[in-house]
């Protein structure tokens, strides 16, 4: 006896409310490209320069008598934060501080980070600093041309390989789609203001793969079914095709982010912002293969008239068994 997450031979009608789901992701796309318009994101040291410097003590952490100590070097902007994690000991404080990049200077001096650390040492002589970490201002900006290059360049790439795959329909439908999952994960790092650095960018680059192996499997079975039944009106071969396909697609989505939930709650601070970006990747993915991609490919249509014949040898995906 196998686990089903839903029935066999579902018949829920996806786009009885198409234009509902298509506007409404719009919305959520128009309020992310405003907040990072307005308040911008949360840069890391990865992006922004500067130092980022993690202290641990046996004190509860006094952010005011840190910025005290700290104000005598003249260090400019200064962020003090206290980190929570239910993995640390009850005598284990936290902190972490960030020192904006100095202005003239290409990477920041070990003699500096050995004055702040003595300055730290003043409100606990037993604090230690377990991570370090530098960038300069000029590396910073490459990070960040890097960075958007990457994923322009894998979004391009998938353009590419869905165009030779499937027809133009498709392809379109399922980089707008993408374009809509790198949006609004954008747009919730913005409104949220959690931190933004290179573990993001690596999950956006993830969520890019994860959201396309979703949607190429659906389009699959559409295009298998497009063939098999060819008077059907395309709106039913669609729905029929999520349907067959939804079995998988919410197994497979479920199990992703049960260990997602375990590594954002068990695996600590430091990874957190990345999991918390592939949670949200792997739940917008999802909604955005069954009713972004496909809404577009039902508006944009689809022509049927495929001279291959063979329906046993669909494709790759075409005979999942849901």
């Amino acid at each position: 006896m196998r686990l089903r997450l839903v029935r066999e031979n579902t018949s829920i009608d996806f786009f009885k409310r198409a234009k509902v789901w298509l506007g409404i992701s719009l919305v959520m796309m128009v309020v992310a490209f405003g907040s990072f318009m307005i308040q911008g994101l949360n840069y890391g040291i990865d992006f922004q320069g500067g130092t980022s410097i993690r202290t641990q003590s046996e004190m509860p952490v006094d952010v005011a008598a840190y910025r005290a100590a700290l104000e005598p070097l003249n260090l400019g902007d200064t962020s003090i934060s206290e980190v929570f994690d239910p993995n640390f000991d009850e005598n284990q404080f936290v902190a972490m501080v960030r020192i904006q990049a100095q202005e003239g200077d290409e990477r920041i001096a070990s003699e500096t980070i050995d004055a702040i650390e003595a300055a730290l040492h003043t409100v606990d002589p037993d604090m230690t600093f377990p991570s370090v970490e530098s960038v300069g201002p000029k590396v910073s900006g490459e990070l960040i041309n890097t960075a958007i290059l990457a994923v322009s360049l894998a979004v391009l790439a998938i353009l590419a390989y869905i165009w030779l795959r499937f027809e133009w329909q498709f392809a379109v439908g399922a980089v707008l789609a993408l374009t809509h999952d790198v949006i609004l994960t954008i747009g919730i790092f913005s409104e949220l203001q959690i931190k933004f650095d290179l573990a993001i960018i690596a999950a956006l680059l993830t969520i890019v793969g994860y959201s396309i192996n979703d949607t190429v499997i659906v389009f699959d079975r559409v295009r298998e079914n497009l063939r098999k039944y060819k008077k059907k009106d395309l709106k039913e071969v669609l729905n029929l095709s999520i349907n067959e396909t939804l079995s998988r697609t919410l197994m497979t989505s479920g199990t992703t982010l049960l260990a997602l939930i375990s590594l954002y709650v068990l695996g600590g601070d430091v990874i957190r912002g990345f999991v918390f970006a592939m949670i949200w990747g792997v739940i917008i993915g999802t909604y955005s293969s069954i009713f972004v991609a496909s809404a577009i490919l039902l508006v944009l249509g689809v022509k049927r008239d495929w001279s291959k014949k063979d329906l046993a040898k669909g494709t790759r995906y075409g005979h999942i068994d849901t």
